[in-house]
């Protein structure tokens, strides 16, 4: 019988690279680019999105996480929301509480309500952050710290009452160009001493913070584009990438880390990949 180091609690996370046991997802039975919102839409708005082809790829990604021992659970998609496979903008789970986001943009505002009816439902509390423009694509954990990055979807004053709420933790405030989204387009912590980045999207005043805490992997502009740094780590240094980003994926191996390939190219097409399509519920923090 395994040990872990906390009760069977119902929600919890500390870090973006421990054992992953639940996790909140959703179909993209609806995606479509209705207004670009990103530069990868811009890209790709004249091609669209292969509907039947998304959700075919999206199917193999939740088997992926289902064959890894991971509780998946699914959102119900509305017709009116098309960026809704993206789960992690809207909330974030840090300790035992989940905080439900405020959308910035209006073609994503009320996503959050159905993840509070599923709280709801499964008697799981939450802290709503009313009036706080902030979104889980802008925020990594790692134990006492949380990186919050600053773009047009997470605003100054809502990191300024994160961090009024969270006296327990480090939050540092990482501005980057704001073309990019989110934080984790640019920056993700993959293990307690390794993070992938854009370093092009940041000053190097942010490199140089990041630097100090992590031995940083150059992400490529060309990889960038196809969300290199949007990796999911599953826990057990195991990482779930994209195999057309074989740079990442060779350094990942280089390190010692297992890495699972799944094509979901028809989703990134709409800016966000495996770490924008995933909310995680529940890790576990493995015994000392």
């Amino acid at each position: 019988m395994s040990a872990i180091t906390q009760p069977q609690y119902k929600t919890f996370c500390m870090s973006e690279y421990d054992v992953l046991k639940k996790v909140i997802l959703c179909e993209p039975e609806h995606m479509t680019i209705r207004q670009v919102i990103n530069d990868t839409q811009k890209h790709f708005q004249n091609e669209g999105i292969h509907v039947e082809r998304s959700l075919q790829q999206h199917k193999l990604f939740v088997e992926t996480l289902l064959n890894h021992g991971i509780d998946v659970v699914l959102l119900s998609p509305l017709e009116k929301y098309p960026e809704q496979v993206f789960t992690r903008d809207i909330g974030f789970t840090l300790g035992q509480t989940i905080f439900v986001a405020e959308m910035a943009h209006d073609v994503r505002k009320g996503e959050e309500e159905i993840l509070k009816t599923w709280l709801k439902d499964s008697k799981i509390s939450y802290y709503n952050l009313v009036g706080d423009e902030i979104e889980g694509g802008d925020v990594i954990i790692d134990q006492s710290t949380v990186f919050v990055g600053l773009s047009n979807r997470t605003n100054e004053a809502a990191i300024n009452h994160l961090r009024s709420l969270l006296p327990q933790f480090e939050v540092v405030t990482v501005p980057f160009t704001e073309k990019y989204l989110h934080l984790d387009c640019v920056f993700n912590v993959i293990s307690p001493n390794e993070a992938l980045i854009f370093p092009e999207a940041l000053e190097q005043k942010e490199i140089d913070i990041l630097g100090e805490r992590y031995d940083l992997i150059e992400v490529s502009e060309e990889e960038q584009f196809t969300l290199g740094t949007n990796v999911l780590s599953i826990g057990n240094k195991k990482i779930i990438s994209l195999p057309i980003n074989k740079q990442v994926n060779k350094q990942l191996r280089d390190r010692g880390f297992e890495v699972i390939e799944v094509d979901i190219t028809e989703i990134i097409k709409s800016g966000g990949s495996f770490r924008c399509c995933t909310l995680p519920v529940l890790r576990e923090q493995p015994a000392n």
